[in-house]
């Protein structure tokens, strides 16, 4: 690991001004310090905001959820308001790491987490996420967990978060500081597609802190899940997941309802053709289908993962068929 600086920031604004040139910030360092370990990033200085930072979970009295970018894993998944209002959030979180990486991990490293493309953690192979115009070798080569939307040919990675598939499905805005002072970005909106840029993950400028997240009053995601597909079950990452909530009329038809799967793209995928194709529809299986068929018909699968079509679609089917069971 090449030598670095070291920082403690007290608030986000100092965090902020003494973000400049090579630094990088430091939250709980699950990600990045792998990162650092094989190569990938060599920031000259860490500037840590996993103290003095916001870290409240908060209920507003108009009724969102404030969720401070300081905020760890493990704190969100079990707070009382997260479990009762959006339980596809605590699921996702538990089901993304173990105890031990949830206790340490913010919420804004989670929503910050870069692939694990095995050629972008290699640093003797080339890849145009890491060295741009280097070229993609996972287009030809194993790309068994990668991408079936939304990609291009410069890049098929995925993106890896759990919560940020969750937070995709629920919407919400992400509260950012940066050295050209706060804006809000919408989520699902923080995550970019590669295009001919791959290394751009976010639309987050250089220097900008991610300080909070708040969610919507969504009253429906109080019927939500998470589901999770991956190669073993003790904490991968996922080949395929959904994000679902569903909100019923009296006489069964879906009267809203949001949908994201995780695994298939280099973003959070929210899905607005399945949504749309649900909205007002019976709540019926052979709906769900059609709903998820009418989402997947734009996947471009490579040589190896058209099989994440099929599940992605069965997967979808057997979320929504169990929330609107139980309502």
């Amino acid at each position: 690991m090449k030598r670095f600086a070291y920082a403690r920031a007290t608030d986000a604004a100092s965090a902020v001004a003494a973000l400049d040139g090579d630094a990088m910030y430091l939250g709980g360092g699950t990600n990045l310090v792998d990162l650092m370990k094989l190569g990938v990033h060599t920031p000259a200085r860490l500037v840590d905001v996993s103290r003095g930072l916001d870290d409240r979970i908060e209920e507003l009295p108009d009724g969102r959820l404030h969720i401070g970018g300081a905020v760890r894993n493990t704190d969100l998944a079990t707070h009382p308001a997260v479990r009762e209002r959006y339980p596809l959030l605590s699921q996702a979180l538990l089901a993304g790491a173990s105890g031990q990486l949830r206790n340490m991990a913010t919420v804004a490293g989670n929503l910050l987490q870069r692939t694990r493309c095995a050629y972008f953690q290699d640093v003797s192979k080339p890849c145009n996420k890491r060295r741009p115009g280097s070229g993609c070798p996972a287009r030809a080569g194993e790309h068994r967990n990668l991408a079936i939307l939304g990609h291009s040919e410069a890049c098929v990675a995925t993106h890896p978060s759990d919560m940020a598939v969750a937070m995709a499905a629920i919407g919400g805005d992400v509260q950012v500081l940066g050295h050209h002072g706060t804006r809000t970005i919408p989520m699902p909106g923080l995550h970019r597609l590669p295009g001919d840029e791959p290394q751009r993950d976010t639309v987050l400028w250089p220097g900008d802190l991610i300080t909070a997240v708040e969610l919507p009053p969504l009253a429906f995601a109080s019927r939500s899940a998470y589901s999770k597909v991956r190669d073993r079950a003790s904490y991968s990452f996922a080949v395929v997941s959904v994000a679902a909530a569903v909100g019923l009329d009296d006489d069964g038809t879906v009267d809203d309802c949001r949908i994201a799967l995780g695994g298939v793209a280099h973003v959070p995928w929210r899905a607005t053709r399945a949504e749309q194709a649900l909205r007002g529809e019976p709540a019926t299986a052979e709906r769900f289908t059609a709903a998820a068929d009418a989402e997947l018909e734009q996947a471009q699968p490579l040589r190896d993962n058209a099989f994440k079509v099929t599940l992605a679609r069965n997967l979808l089917v057997a979320i929504l068929s169990d929330l609107c069971e139980a309502a």
